[in-house]
C-alpha cells in the first residue's frame, strides 16, 4: 500500500509498526493477531487496514525496516573510519548495539526465514551487496588483502549475526566492547599463529 501523505497518517502508521515490532517480536508471528497489534498501538482494529493489507504485508515492512535501519546505523558508524579495518570494528560494534537496543526487531528478521523467506533473503542479500562493494573498494586501495568480496561479506555478516545471537540476545548484560575487540582481532589477524 502507498505510504500516508499526511503527518497524522505517517505518525499513526509508525505507531502501528512500532506496536507490531513489540508484539510480533515478543510473541512471534503466528501467535500475534492484528487485534493484539492495534491494541498495543491504541488504535481501532479497522485502522490497521488503512495502512496495511494484511499481517503478512506488515511483517514484510518490519523486515525491510530492519534492513534499512541496520544499514543506516552501520553506515553512520563507519563513515568517519580512517580505513577498512577500523570500519569493520566500528560497524560490528554499531550492529551489536543496534541488536541490543532493538532485540524484538532482530527476532522478527530471524523469524522471516520461515514466515517470509523472500523478505529474509532480500534483507541479507541487500546487506551483502553493499558490504561486498565496500570490501572491493578497500581491496582496490590496498587496505585489505585480495579475496572474494562476496564470500568475505557473507562470512563477516555470519560472524556478526552469530555474535548478536550469542552475546546480545542470550546474555542479560553483554560486554559488547569485549566481544567486538575479540572479533576484530580475529578479522585483522586471522587464526594463524
Amino acid at each position: 500500500m502507498a505510504k500516508p501523505k499526511t503527518k497524522r497518517g505517517q505518525v499513526r502508521r509508525a505507531q502501528i509498526l512500532g506496536a507490531a515490532e513489540t508484539v510480533i517480536g515478543s510473541q512471534g508471528f503466528s501467535a500475534s493477531s492484528i487485534v493484539d497489534i492495534t491494541r498495543a498501538a491504541a488504535a481501532a482494529p479497522g485502522t490497521f487496514y488503512i495502512y496495511f493489507k494484511s499481517k503478512e504485508e506488515l511483517f514484510r515492512e518490519l523486515v525491510t525496516e530492519m534492513g534499512l535501519e541496520t544499514r543506516a546505523t552501520v553506515a553512520q558508524a563507519i563513515v568517519q573510519a580512517p580505513d577498512r579495518l577500523s570500519a569493520e570494528r566500528a560497524g560490528l560494534e554499531a550492529f551489536l548495539r543496534f541488536v541490543a537496543a532493538r532485540p524484538t526487531l532482530y527476532r522478527i528478521v530471524e523469524e522471516a526465514r520461515f514466515v517470509d523467506p523472500d523478505a529474509y533473503r532480500s534483507y541479507f542479500a541487500g546487506f551483502a551487496d553493499a558490504y561486498a562493494t565496500g570490501l572491493r573498494e578497500a581491496e582496490a586501495t590496498g587496505e585489505i588483502s585480495p579475496g572474494d568480496a562476496e564470500v568475505r561479506a557473507w562470512a563477516l555478516m555470519g560472524m556478526a549475526k552469530a555474535l548478536g545471537d550469542r552475546y546480545v540476545l542470550w546474555d542479560d548484560a553483554p560486554d559488547i566492547s569485549h566481544v567486538v575487540d575479540e572479533a576484530h582481532a580475529m578479522i585483522c589477524k586471522g587464526l594463524a599463529p
